[in-house]
């Protein structure tokens, strides 16, 4: 016995074993306290029992580990059925356990121990195929073929094949012409949908860089940046130039077909400002009235100065003469300004503004904290208004801004009518003097018009605080969370459609209204497309808010935190992309011990379904406020009927903290760095502050089992899914950079193209991705230096080609790599 008391692997290996199974077993005890599964006990006991056979040197100790690793498949496979990346979590370690098993070092420090304690013990002459290491390997060997067949599986993925064209819409309609990219979404209609057809699904492989440019302007590279700074352009095409906006919110036109700098311009934006994000999604376009301009407005001698409005720079032409403009290009300032711009050579308008190319959106509104109110988004512009909302500070104060909805003249700045959700009847231009509403739901996203039919379609967000909703007033609890149509002579509310009820969730309408005619039941309908944070798409009737596809309320979860309520139903649409409930058995990790953490995690938090009222026990929200659907929205087709999106599934934990006070630091503490701003979460002025934050693992992972996003395509007409899969990699997010395809998040909107290719670059990974729009198939991929959290577009250049555009330049909030990276793609000239 003396000496198998000196195998050091043996005693190491029991050591290893031991301390696993005290691991196991006690996670599992208190997992089974909380009402989960017994496994992990069981497998807690499986590893005692292989450690102390192992100190014994018994070759029993495999045979007990082979009865481990069989237990383990059984129940994997009855949990996650044939998937591999749930089975690897499950399995995983105990594989390799098993083979450190059979190894040469192992199998020959075990001995036979004889009948007789006197007579000493021999070796047992096991191996991997020979006595007790056969059966452990026969266990191995049937659960490496398990995971060789699932890793061909995809237990989620939905084939099917989107229909031919249903429809026929002109190349130019809405007057956009096809080569060009005039708004946000391309049209007023906001489709991201473009009637090019000369890149294909047979050539998209084919595509090379043509060129390269850099801004110069890399987000978080300033001081005073807040963790959100993006670069999340969707440039303009107009003419042969692209017109974008930079993190910084300097103005940059580019020759389209060579990438040459043509102008810049710097807004000179205000330093110490109250940011909690900081970029530009986009400029804003009017074609002008003709050859001749609009005459110069009167200036009027200024009134005594409202202390309560800052005031802001001058917008300078940086050398340019200010002149008066027949085109115009719009660019909202994070220091609350709207600046007139001439597209020919970026002077700023003398014709709007009352002479000063610019208007000031901290006119009558209260609370005034520059940076705490502006437009991250374009305006929308018709033949006679700019229309502009804003964002606010999330989660500080009861105290902040108004979510105000103005329209401008576009030719003079001159206000011409403002929707309050908080004050809804009264449009008419307020006083001099008078405040809009404090706090009122705001629009942060962007939003679409239909000129012929006279209204613009408003996404709303909810009034702060987000999770706690006690002091809403009526007309609040009314519009949150709504899709607004606003008459655009008047700013009056022709309909509107609420998609949370009292929303607790931070279920802003976080994406741009798609407007599209569909053809239901042999009669075209004038749609409107809603994708929402939880995953639903309303098809609703643009003209007077009625579903198209059927909308049902459904009972949810209750019981509010103290002094507020919860509302007993919501909507949910016919075409959902919303995720099943996650159970237990939907936990992950990259090992059996940290699935065990969140399994345990997940049964310490209040979960009975979606809309889970935020509780000071800790809520899981699942989706999570990052969205199955956000700011990028989707992509529509006229002419198929049919929507490309990107859902993605991240669940977040919401856990209310009671305030006793107007001024602690309850979420942020007293190490929150020396004149940061916002206090963000705190909710000052409510009683509770709000810890937010995502449900992952110790190791930094998604507790949740992947995918974690795809793309997929859905009938507008019917409602069905036609086809899912996941998509993207882990190559720039996990700590080795290896390329598996496990579906991720993306976070900018994709774009298709009559030809039937669609493009992707928002995705955590760093790539722009082309599909085929009929069977959802990846056709091309392209590496690029940055995250692409934009969306793309695409034009025709001088040299007839088509180009594709992608903005790489990363995101904060979400870690990937920042850059100031403007691409274009074409296909090989022709020779």
């Amino acid at each position: 016995m003396s000496e198998v008391r000196r195998s050091p692997v043996l005693i190491g290996t029991g050591i290893l074993m031991a301390l696993m199974g005290l691991g196991l077993g006690g996670g599992g005890i208190w997992l089974i306290a909380l009402g989960g599964s017994w496994y992990y006990l069981i497998a807690g006991i499986g590893f005692l029992l292989t450690a102390f056979l192992l100190f014994r040197h018994s070759p029993a100790a495999l045979w007990v580990f082979a009865a481990v690793v069989v237990g383990t498949l059984v129940w994997a496979l009855w949990e996650a059925g044939l998937d591999w990346w749930p089975l690897a979590a499950r399995g995983g370690v105990i594989f390799v356990l098993g083979l450190l098993l059979l190894t040469p070092w192992v199998t020959r420090a075990l001995r036979r121990r004889p009948a007789d304690p006197a007579t000493p013990a021999s070796p047992a002459r096991v191996s991997a195929f020979r006595g007790a290491g056969l059966p452990l390997t026969a266990a191995l060997g049937i659960a490496l073929a398990v995971a060789a067949v699932s890793w061909f599986t995809e237990p989620n993925r939905i084939e099917g094949a989107a229909p031919a064209p249903r429809a026929q819409v002109p190349p130019d309609a809405l007057g956009v012409p096809p080569g060009e990219w005039r708004s946000y979404g391309r049209t007023d209609y906001g489709q991201r949908y473009s009637p090019l057809d000369q890149i294909t699904p047979a050539n998209v492989a084919n595509l090379e860089v043509a060129w390269t440019y850099r801004t110069g302007d890399v987000p978080l590279s300033q001081p005073g940046d807040p963790q959100e700074t993006t670069f999340q352009v969707t440039p303009l095409k107009i003419g042969n130039r692209l017109f974008l906006c930079t993190p910084h919110q300097q103005v940059i036109a580019i020759d389209a077909t060579t990438g040459v700098e043509i102008w810049r311009y710097d807004p000179k934006v205000q330093g110490e400002l109250a940011l909690q994000h900081l970029t530009c999604r986009g400029l804003s376009y009017h074609p002008g009235r003709g050859d001749a301009p609009p005459p110069a407005p009167a200036i009027t001698p200024p009134a005594a100065r409202d202390p309560t409005v800052p005031d802001l720079p001058v917008a300078a032409a940086e050398g340019r003469t200010a002149e008066t403009c027949t085109t115009k290009l719009f660019m909202p300032t994070a220091d609350g300004r709207v600046i007139a711009l001439n597209p020919d050579n970026g002077a700023v308008c003398s014709n709007f503004g009352g002479g000063k190319g610019q208007i000031n959106l901290w006119a009558n509104m209260p609370n005034v904290k520059p940076g705490a109110y502006y437009s991250t988004s374009p305006v929308v512009v018709t033949r006679d208004l700019i229309i502009v909302g804003g964002t606010v500070l999330d989660n500080v104060s009861t105290n902040e801004q108004s979510g105000v909805i103005r329209a401008f003249n576009v030719d003079t700045g001159e206000l011409v009518w403002n929707w309050d959700s908080g004050n809804p009847d009264q449009t008419a231009p307020i006083a001099p003097g008078e405040s809009y509403v404090p706090n009122s739901p705001n629009s942060w996203s962007i939003s679409s018009v239909d000129q012929e039919l006279g209204m613009v379609y408003v996404p709303l967000g909810n009034q702060p605080p987000d999770q706690w909703g006690g002091n809403r007033s009526e007309n609040v609890d009314r519009f949150s969370s709504s899709v607004v149509a606003l008459d655009l002579a008047t700013g009056q509310v022709r309909w509107h459609f609420q998609t949370v009820h009292h929303d607790l969730w931070d279920y802003d309408v976080p994406s741009q209204p798609s407007l599209i005619d569909l053809t239901v039941n042999g009669e075209t309908v004038p749609a409107l497309v809603q994708p929402t944070k939880q995953g639903e798409i309303y098809v609703l009737d643009r003209r007077n808010g009625r579903p198209i596809l059927p909308i049902t309320e459904v009972p949810v979860p209750q019981g509010a935190a103290e002094g507020d309520r919860t509302a007993p139903t919501q909507p949910g649409s016919a075409l959902s992309f919303d995720p099943p409930p996650l159970t237990g058995r939907d936990m992950w990790g990259a090992t059996l011990f940290d699935q065990l953490a969140c399994r345990i995690q997940f049964h310490r938090l209040r979960y009975e379904g979606r809309y889970t009222p935020p509780s000071t026990q800790g809520t899981l929200v699942h989706p999570g406020n990052f969205g199955v659907f956000n700011w990028g929205s989707i992509a529509v087709d006229p002419e198929r009927q049919i929507a490309f999106t990107t859902p993605a599934y991240l669940a977040f934990v919401s856990r209310l903290v009671p305030r006793e006070d107007d001024t602690t630091l309850y979420v942020q503490g007293e190490n929150r760095p020396e004149g940061s701003l916002p206090a963000l979460n705190e909710n000052f002025g409510a009683p509770f502050a709000v810890q937010l934050y995502p449900f992952t693992s110790a190791l930094g992972l998604p507790c949740q089992e992947p995918p974690w996003g795809y793309v997929a395509a859905a009938d507008l007409t019917t409602g069905q899914t036609i086809w899912m899969h996941k998509n993207g990699t882990v190559r720039d997010q996990a700590p080795v950079p290896l390329p598996f395809k496990m579906g991720v998040p993306s976070l900018g909107g994709p774009m298709m193209t009559a030809s039937g290719v669609a493009f992707l670059s928002g995705t955590i990974d760093y790539y722009v991705r082309a599909y085929d729009v009929t069977n959802g198939e990846q056709l091309w991929e392209s590496r690029l230096p940055a995250g692409g959290q934009s969306t793309p577009m695409t034009y025709l250049g001088e040299d007839g080609r088509q180009y594709l555009l992608v903005v790489a330049g990363g995101h904060g909030s979400l870690g990937t790599k920042v850059g100031d990276y403007v691409i274009a793609y074409a296909l090989p000239r022709q020779q």
